[in-house]
């Protein structure tokens, strides 16, 4: 029971702690109330498995429960149920000391990379997705205004559309300057012959993959 209770309380920080860092991306209520619970169902999966041979299928169980989670996620929250599982694997084998430590630890280290922004590429990151006829290069069409306004940017996606008579462009940038926004895009209006243009924030993902 000890090893139980203890496994409740982690899940409750572990959930508190990922409302915490994941303010700014938002989150899911119902992956949070799984988080919270995760630890001690594992504890108590584990407690009730007595032989070796057993408890190695049901820990094998344990984790292949990541691949029936209801909505695909990002690696962060991937690593977060792989960090409560094993908090809730060490709180059922009787290691309540070792379990306590190893949240403390890795919650630490959580809550330093989100302060910190570690690993980030800055902000004002934007999505622009330009529509240009088929007779214009795009490989370098743009080159002279994104020079003017953009401090970097890299195209991620080009598809045809309208039958294959138009590319869709899409890329990964930074302004220099945000209000010169309207300009920007005014100048990719004329070039493009006034078809659409669409930017954006960058959809909430890796960022290694645009919509």
């Amino acid at each position: 029971m000890l090893g139980v209770l203890v496994a409740v309380v982690i899940g409750i920080v572990i959930a508190f702690v990922y409302t915490l860092i994941s303010k700014k991306d938002g989150y899911n209520k119902s992956f949070i109330i799984g988080l919270a619970l995760l630890p001690s169902i594992v504890a108590a999966v584990i407690l009730l498995v007595g032989s070796n041979v057993a408890r190695a299928f049901s820990m094998a169980g344990a984790f292949a429960l990541v691949r029936f989670r209801s909505a695909p996620g990002s690696a962060k929250d991937i690593s977060i149920v792989f960090f409560s599982m094993a908090c809730g694997l060490a709180c059922g084998l009787g290691f309540v000391t070792f379990a306590g430590c190893f949240a403390v630890l890795i919650l630490l280290v959580l809550v330093i990379i989100s302060v910190t922004d570690f690993g980030g590429r800055g902000e004002n990151r934007k999505q622009l997705r330009i529509t240009i006829p088929e007779n214009l290069n795009y490989t370098s069409v743009f080159d002279d205004i994104f020079a003017k306004y953009l401090s970097e940017n890299t195209l991620r996606k080009v598809k045809t559309t309208n039958m294959g008579t138009m590319f869709e462009l899409t890329y990964e940038c930074r302004m220099k300057d945000e209000n010169e926004q309207k300009d920007f895009i005014n100048e990719l209006r004329v070039r493009n012959g006034n078809l659409n243009i669409t930017m954006g924030t960058i959809p909430n993902s890796d960022g290694s993959n645009l919509n």
